[in-house]
């Protein structure tokens, strides 16, 4: 169940289903029995709007009932603020996933005086589509939704306001999405399988990757080690300037980068983390190349309001601030923009954060959910990138691979725990990519 469908998308769905009144007492059903399953016996409002969202409702009132609950149905024209106050639970189906404006009083003070709530597909006021919140959404403890999750679940602010979600099966078939062909999918092992060494393979089979090294070594080597602990047969930091080597086994290369793009054993370039004022130059030389490249930090900062600069880049890796500079701000729907940029450049598009969007060219999409909050610190994008081109280099394709990256980089940090540093990550890649090889 990892496709994720927008509000219009699931609304073909239903229409292609047909028997609309079966799918609404189905999903009335499944709201009601995860109430049961999850709370004790208490005071239900449920409050109704007028689509099929507040049918859902009506529905999971009279199961409920027949349960043994004390439930109470009102209607925004009927409901006061006390009678919210005095509930133990409040069923939120006023407004589904597909609201198009500003939730607007009474349903906002409503809301806000409910103590515990139970959102039907999403909390009322939530953009389905983009998980962003159209004037106000409320806290839930819990959202039902059916069939599949939208991108709202998973993308900030919309995951941390759904509260637990729960994907409820009501019967409608599969093969609507042969039908609907969604393109966005959330990030999982189900969309990748990690590259597996041959045995009778060796470390130019493995893939090579030479990271550009510039004014700002310790990023290159981040990305470098990530590199080689995520599977590349060979890592090498091509440096301008003679440096210290802490690391055992580094390779070091001071030729010139026309001299390493006459080996065509050297399959994958990382250009950007750290390289400073010679990004843009490098960056050109790579593209005409033509080598895989990842194209990141410093690389991104010399094409800022010049996008077509990154045309012929394999990945590229921005953060919300590097995106902002060469695109321009993405507004409200996200994925929208990273697809757009994607398309434009001809480049997979990984806008990074705590929710981060990737975006092939075709319009594939997919979002990731793994990355626990103390990811957040300076160097980790530096080992995403090197994961990437690890992948690139081992022959996953691109989408895929960096995909597979986002996927095994949270996964790492997550092993790692709180107090994370971005140095940390590498040696705990192997445990991370353990479990899906």
């Amino acid at each position: 169940m990892h496709e994720l469908l927008t509000p219009a998308e699931m609304g073909r769905a239903d229409e292609l289903a047909g028997d609309g009144e079966a799918l609404m007492d189905a999903a009335g059903r499944a709201v009601a029995r995860q109430v049961c399953r999850r709370y004790s016996p208490c005071p239900v409002l449920v409050l109704v709007g007028p689509g099929k969202n507040g049918g859902d409702g009506l529905v999971a009132a009279r199961y409920l009932r027949w349960a043994g609950w004390p439930v109470t149905v009102r209607r925004l024209d009927e409901a006061s603020v006390a009678d919210v106050a005095r509930a133990g639970l409040v069923i939120d189906a006023l407004f589904g996933a597909g609201l198009s404006r500003p939730l607007g009083e009474p349903a906002v003070g409503l809301l806000r005086a409910a103590r515990r709530i139970v959102a039907v597909d999403v909390p009322s006021g939530l953009d389905g589509a983009t998980g962003g919140v159209l004037g106000f959404a409320p806290q839930a403890a819990l959202t039902v939704t059916f069939f599949r999750a939208k991108p709202g679940h998973y993308l900030l602010p919309g995951r941390t306001l759904c509260g637990r979600l729960e994907i409820c099966d009501i019967g409608l078939p599969a093969s609507v999405l042969e039908v609907v062909r969604p393109r966005t999918f959330l990030n999982g092992p189900w969309a990748w399988t990690l590259p597996v060494h041959a045995v009778d393979g060796h470390k130019y089979k493995s893939g090579d990757v030479t990271v550009l090294c510039g004014e700002m070594p310790g990023a290159a080597r981040l990305s470098c080690a990530a590199a080689r602990r995520a599977g590349a047969g060979m890592g090498t930091l091509a440096a301008d300037t003679p440096m210290i080597l802490p690391e055992e086994g580094l390779i070091v290369c001071h030729a010139p980068l026309a001299r390493l793009l006459a080996d065509e054993r050297r399959k994958v370039f990382v250009c950007g983390p750290g390289l400073g004022a010679t990004a843009a130059e490098k960056l050109a030389q790579v593209i005409a190349a033509g080598r895989l490249v990842v194209a990141d930090a410093d690389a991104l900062t010399a094409c800022a309001g010049a996008p077509g600069r990154l045309r012929g880049v394999t990945v590229a890796t921005p953060h919300m601030g590097e995106f902002t500079r060469v695109f321009g701000a993405p507004g409200a729907d996200r994925v929208a923009a990273v697809r757009a940029a994607a398309a434009l450049t001809g480049a997979v598009m990984l806008l990074k954060g705590a929710d981060t969007i990737i975006a092939a060219p075709d319009g594939r999409t997919a979002i990731n959910a793994n990355a626990p909050a103390w990811l957040a610190t300076g160097g980790t994008g530096d080992v995403l990138t090197g994961i990437i081109a690890a992948f690139l280099a081992q022959g996953l394709p691109a989408f895929e691979a960096t995909c597979a990256a986002v996927h095994v980089h949270g996964a790492a940090a997550e092993l790692a725990g709180e107090g994370l540093l971005a140095e940390d990550l590498p040696r705990l890649l192997p445990r991370a990519m353990q479990p899906h090889r």
